[in-house]
Parts: structure tokens; sequence; C-alpha cells
């Protein structure tokens, strides 16, 4: 028996730009081996079970410990036996259809034989999707990695193992070879890697510090949304942990931390604590959410809006473990120019 965790439903959301995925940009299988299994190594074996893959897919993801036989990791050598259970962890399958390659500027903060650190500017969606086909950072990186390994049916695959919203700005890992990718999409899986994100959000939530625990999932109204359904009802558990840098009065700007790797994970868990981020159209923070809607402050508000047409969120940090040499390595991005100015005149109007 062969069972996909990742329910093609969710690919279908590829073009709202997904923003905070980690754990669900990877195939994850699980084979219950017959009884009649001869035995087999177990390379061998998952090259005649997995659907379009490569017999070096499969070492690498042996070799990165993505494969585990009855919850342990094995070696390619093991042999398969009647009724062990195989759980194998692999990247996400590439869209349907070829990746162009366009020379574009990226800032790149980190680049060495297995990986990239990107900082990417609010405005650039990531993966082509419906309606984004060109001019995606993927394209971009396409170019750039121009010998990256193919993907199924030859695609170009430029290494993602998680994304940030269109309108989001900030760091993304990729993945230069087949074993970088398997590598961090399990730190991704397994929640090691460290991500925080500055934003800015309409009043001041509780407490210094706290944390959202909600399951999220495509909203029943509109299947462009995620909504919080915090009895569990829908979605998939997310938790996000928040801790208060300054305080406006009608603003707040918070770090936030995520445990978790869902579509819009922050910007639904703040819209459903009452607090949406600064500007986010989508969750409700386009308007004036505290505050009179009047006089001098509403024409304040609306400025900012316009200084920073899209939601004030910025991937700040990554940490993770070098795939190869077992580091612990970390990279921080400056606020975008917006995003700081925005910043600076709240800053002021509390001064």
């Amino acid at each position: 028996m062969i069972s996909n965790k990742l329910d093609a439903k969710d690919l279908e959301g590829a073009d709202l730009d997904a923003a905070e995925l980690g754990d669900e940009l990877y195939e994850h299988h699980r084979i219950v081996v017959d009884k009649g299994q001869e035995l087999l190594r177990i390379d061998k074996f998952l090259l005649g079970r997995l659907r379009n893959t490569s017999r070096n897919k499969v070492q690498e993801a042996i070799r990165a410990l993505a494969v585990e036989v009855n919850g342990a990791p094995v070696k390619p050598n093991y042999r398969v036996k009647p009724q062990d259970t195989i759980t194998i962890t692999l990247p996400e399958p590439p869209h349907e259809g070829k990746v162009v390659p366009e020379e574009m500027p990226l800032d790149i903060r980190y680049e060495d034989a297995e990986l990239l650190i990107v900082n990417k500017p609010a405005g650039l969606v990531v993966h082509p999707a419906y309606g984004h086909w060109q001019g995606t950072l993927v394209n971009g990186l396409a170019h750039h990695l121009a010998n990256l390994p193919t993907g199924r049916n030859g695609e170009i695959r430029p290494g993602l193992v998680h994304r940030i919203d269109k309108d989001t700005s900030g760091l993304l890992v990729i993945g230069k070879t087949e074993f970088a990718m398997t590598h961090l999409s399990l730190q991704f899986f397994h929640h090691t890697i460290k991500r925080s994100y500055l934003a800015l959000v309409w009043g001041t939530p509780p407490g210094p510090t706290g944390t959202i625990r909600g399951n999220i999932g495509r909203s029943l109204r509109d299947r462009k949304v995620q909504a919080v359904y915090p009895g569990g009802e829908q979605g998939k558990p997310a938790v996000t942990h928040y801790e208060v840098l300054e305080s406006f009065g009608p603003v707040t700007l918070l770090r936030c931390v995520l445990e978790t790797g869902r579509t819009h994970q922050i910007r639904a868990h703040m819209q459903y604590l009452g607090h949406p981020l600064f500007s986010d159209a989508t969750y409700g923070g386009d308007r004036i959410r505290v505050g009179q809607n009047t006089g001098t402050y509403r024409a304040f508000v609306e400025n900012a809006f316009q200084l920073m047409p899209r939601q004030a969120l910025h991937a700040l940090s990554l940490g993770f473990v070098h795939p190869t040499s077992g580091e612990q390595i970390y990279f921080e991005a400056e606020l975008p120019e917006d995003f700081a100015i925005v910043l600076a005149k709240w800053r002021n109007w509390a001064g």
C-alpha cells in the first residue's frame, strides 16, 4: 500500500503565493511491504515502487536520513523484508510545465556548492503558477543555477524548500543539490529550522509575549484566504509565537517565530487574534482598525498605506544546520525601505 500524505489538493493553492510553507513542500510516502516480498535492497525496492523518480534521488534521500524503516533511518544496503513499514520524505515535485530561465537581479546573501540564501523583495512571486508563469523568483533562480539537477519529466527544479508570499519581503534558502534539498526539507518537516519575522499589526496583542494555536486551512467562504479553526475541525495544526518589540498605540511591532509552516500562517493567526497586519488587504488590515477615522490621523494612516501598499511582514532571519558541514548557520536581512519608512513614521507619530 502506498499513500501520499501530501494531498494533491494542497497544491491547488500554488497561485496563492503560499506563505511560510515549510513542511508541505515535499512528498511524504508510506509503504507497507507485502507479505510475500523477497529480500531486496531498499534503493532498488523504492525505485520500483515510486513513480517518476531516479536511483540517484532515492540514494540521496537515504543518505539524508529521509528514508526510515519501522521508524529508524537505514543505509542503502538495507534489505527490505515482508511487512516492513517504509516512510519516505522527498522534496516537492515541480509544477506542471517547464520553468523558463530568466535573467534578473537577485539579492544573494550567501552561496556555496550546496545552497544559497536570497533576500526576496516584496512584489516578487516566488513560484510560477496560474497567472504568474514568468517573472518569478524561480525563473530567476533557474537562470542563475543553470546546472541544477532536473526534476520530473526533465523540468528545471531550482531548489525551493519553502516560500514566502508575493508581498512579503525577506530571506529564503534554496537547495542547489538533491541532497541539500532533501536535508533542508527534513529540517522544515521536523521544525528545527529557526525562522523569525517582523510584523506590524493593528492594536496591541495581549502580553509582552504570546502563542497562537489554531488549525489553519482554506476558508470555506473564499478559497484564496486561509481561516483559523481553533477546534481542529478543518485545516492543519499551526503554532505562532510572538514578542512585542515596540508599541506605537494604534499599531505594534512584533517579532514572530514560526513553530509550523502553513500558508499565510502569521497573517491568518494575527487576524484571528484581532490584530491583522497593517496594510494587509486580504485579512482586513488595509483600513483603520484602531483610532478615529477622521482628520489628521486619517490622512497620516492613508499616507502610510500609500507608502507601503502591502502587508507589513518581513522574513527577518533563518537559522539551520548546513547539509554537508553540519554547522549551525544564521542569517538576517534588514528591513526593506518601504517597511523602514512606515515604521519610522509611526515611531515619530507616537513620540
